[in-house]
Formats: structure tokens, sequence, C-alpha cells
């Protein structure tokens, strides 16, 4: 299995002398769906946002980052192809990052841009085939239905499909996910969870998900990986993040993690024994 994401000493000072990233070192396979956990301010917005480049870590620094063998920024410093290491990696923001003015259709087009013309991008003149691709991608996620309608007239959980279903147009072969069920009701969380582990299983996408529901994250992720105070005090099975092991790693911080068990957690996995998966479209 080859790998997808390499992080060595990551630091990452803010402007008021915060040390938000400490001396961060993670590797995460091919195909893996991982989740980030912590108490907020732990980290994790702050550590995709590295990953995808969005921010820079702290300068003249041995720090690196490597997706899926390309550079993203090494020595505090964004590498000089990052846009093309970009086109890999979707992103999927709490906040949606839609347009709420433009169509669903063409919030999820914007996922071609990166191998478009950049006349056509501006003009919105996209072909038969990649207005195809986008309708193939929302009905997916199960609001093809939705495509014509503007961005703003959707509810939350729709809104988030969305923005999934951009990363489908993409093509990414690395989906980070930052925090995407913090504003969404259970059944709107549980449907976007639900398509994020079978994007996951199969298209293969390697997909890391910051949760700040740690049974989401043990339902959905084999692998968590938890931040306290910008370091990574575990690594491993999901399986084995017990209440205990918990306070053990967080102290007093460990009632925000454990408060209020989401209903998700009662819910059939998503991950029947033989592997098989439904088609994306059947959850909506």
């Amino acid at each position: 299995m080859s790998t997808a994401l390499r992080i060595q000493k990551l630091n990452k000072h803010f402007a008021n002398g915060k040390h938000a990233l400490r001396d961060i070192n993670l590797t995460v396979q091919r195909g893996e769906m991982v989740a980030l956990i912590g108490a907020s301010g732990s980290g994790k917005s702050t550590l995709l946002r590295h990953v995808a480049g969005l921010v820079v870590a702290d300068s003249a620094s041995d720090s690196l980052i490597e997706v899926d063998g390309r550079c993203v920024q090494q020595g505090g410093r964004i590498h000089r192809d990052i846009r093309q290491v970009r086109s890999q990696v979707g992103f999927v923001f709490q906040q949606f990052n839609l347009v709420d003015r433009l169509p669903v259709l063409m919030n999820v087009l914007v996922g071609l841009l990166h191998r478009t013309p950049r006349w056509r991008g501006w003009l919105r003149m996209f072909k038969p085939h990649e207005r195809a691709l986008a309708l193939e991608a929302l009905a997916r996620v199960g609001i093809a239905d939705c495509h014509a309608q503007r961005a703003s007239t959707l509810s939350g959980g729709q809104q988030q499909r969305a923005a999934i279903a951009r990363t489908l147009v993409q093509g990414a072969k690395v989906v980070l996910a930052d925090e995407p069920i913090a504003s969404l009701d259970p059944e709107s969380s549980r449907k976007v969870m639900d398509i994020l582990a079978r994007i996951n299983r199969e298209d293969g996408s390697t997909v890391i998900v910051s949760l700040h529901q740690v049974d989401v994250a043990i339902k959905y992720c084999p692998r968590v990986v938890a931040l306290h105070q910008g370091r990574v005090v575990y690594d491993g099975p999901s399986a084995a993040l017990t209440p205990d092991l918990l306070r053990a790693l967080y102290g007093v911080q460990a009632d925000e993690i454990l408060a209020g068990a989401s209903p998700l957690a009662a819910a059939p996995a998503a991950q029947p024994a033989n592997g098989w998966m439904p088609p994306l479209a059947q959850v909506a």
C-alpha cells in the first residue's frame, strides 16, 4: 500500500504567539479513512488546511508535507507546483463554501476548473459531457433533482452533499473534510458520513475527516488520530478509544469530547460484513 499523505516535523505558530501545531509526524496510506478528533482549539482544522496548502508552516523549519508523493510545502514554503497538487485534494468545509446565488450544478462544476481553460470557467461554458459528469456526481450523493436550484435554497445537509459532489467531479484522490457534520441535524449527518465512507470504499479515495463526536469517529473510521493542544496524543485503532483512555489523554477536556453522544452511534453501521456497498444514490 502506497502513501497518500506524509507529514514530518510540522510546527505552526500564529502571530499571537499560539503554538497551534507541535512537531506533527503523520503518515496515511492510500485508501484509509482516518478521523481527526480533539477538543475545540486542538489543531484539527489548522492541520487539514496545512495539508491542502491553504496555510503555510513556520518559516525556516524542517517541515514537510507530501500528498500522493508530491510536495505541498517544505520548510515553511508552499511548493511552486501547488496548483497541480491541489487538483488531487478535495476539501469539504464545515460551512459548505458554495456560491449561494449560483445553481447547484454550477457549484459542482467548479470542481472541474483545475482542468478547464480559464476563459471557459469565467464564462461558465462547460461542455455537455462535463455537465453530465456533474449530474452523475449529484446522483451519487442523492440530490440530482436539485441541480437547477440556487444553492441558497438547499438545506444544510443538501449543501454539504453538493460540496462532496464537487470533490467527486474534481476526481480528488484525497478528500479532507473539516467538521463536515458540525452544523447538521442527526439525519443529515448520517447521510453525509455514509457518503464519505462509501466514497472511501467504492472509489478507493483516501478520506481524512475531522470530527468533534468521538462516537461517530469510532463508527465510521477504523483509525483515529487524536490531537491535544496541537500534539498527536493518540494514533491507532478507533475501537481502542474507551472513555477511560480519552480521560487519560485529555483530562477535563475529555468531558467536551464525550458529552452528548450522537444519535449516529445507534444507527446501523454502513459497512455490511461482506464489504458490498449499495449505490450512493440510495442514501437520499
